[in-house]
């Protein structure tokens, strides 16, 4: 059985993703902070196909957490075929008046903990990479195009998904070669909860939809491990290259 590891999975493009691998087969493990919400899309993700989901309520702020999710995982499945980085907070505030507090948590929970738990889900996806199969162990991470081009207010979100870009390349050289690859996509503004904040100014109707991030983190998960994919990076249409 295939098992994949999903964060922030309780809901918009995590719970989008993992929908489409329960329908593909995958064991799940999903995390994300309400145990109510969770439970929930557990129950969603057993009808949709998958044969076995293990939930996680954790808040990635907490330095525990990244080792709570793996371990479950393992426990559970016994080795990972994909790692999905999703979870995210961001709050707008410009560079002059941003709050420490909020960056902390920004830092901790956009990079610290997704590095964290690639760090530590990096045994069981070797195990996989180790077997010879043929797409190899699958790491994606959402990112965000404020990370790749500037956008006014966003520079610590941005900054931390600019960081997600560059740990994605790195693991691609440290190891690519070995059978694990990464990839990162970078959207513009998607259609999720998340961009509620600036939706007076960018309709929903204009954005990125969950089913169009679903479609290439699937695509991606279905390569070679001789393919690698870095990075993706997807624009709403009509939209210069920052939004």
């Amino acid at each position: 059985m295939k098992t994949a590891l999903v964060t922030g999975g309780s809901r918009g493009i995590g719970l989008g993703i993992a929908t489409r691998l329960a329908e593909l087969g995958y064991g799940l493990t999903i995390s994300a902070r309400n145990e109510g919400a969770l439970e929930a899309s557990a129950k969603s993700l057993v009808a949709a196909g998958a044969p076995d989901v293990a939930t996680v309520a954790v808040d990635l702020a907490d330095r525990d957490a990244a080792d709570t999710i793996v371990d479950a995982h393992k426990s559970r499945f016994g080795s990972m075929n994909a790692l999905v980085l999703n979870a995210g907070v961001g709050t707008a505030g410009s560079i002059a008046d941003y709050p420490m507090r909020r960056f902390d948590k920004t830092l901790d929970v956009n990079f610290r903990a997704p590095f964290q738990i690639l760090q530590t889900s990096m045994p069981l996806l070797r195990q996989v990479a180790q077997e010879g199969q043929e797409r190899g162990a699958k790491v994606v991470a959402l990112a965000s195009l404020a990370g790749v081009y500037s956008e006014a207010g966003l520079a610590v979100y941005g900054a931390t998904k600019a960081a997600m870009l560059s740990l994605v390349d790195t693991l691609n050289a440290e190891e690519s070669g070995n059978g694990i690859t990464g990839t990162a996509i970078a959207p513009g503004y998607v259609d999720t909860d998340m961009s509620d904040w600036t939706k007076d100014k960018i309709p929903a109707e204009s954005m990125i939809r969950v089913g169009d991030i679903v479609e290439l983190a699937t695509s991606v998960l279905n390569l070679s491990s001789r393919a690698v994919v870095p990075r993706i990076v997807v624009t709403r249409a009509g939209a210069g290259l920052g939004a």
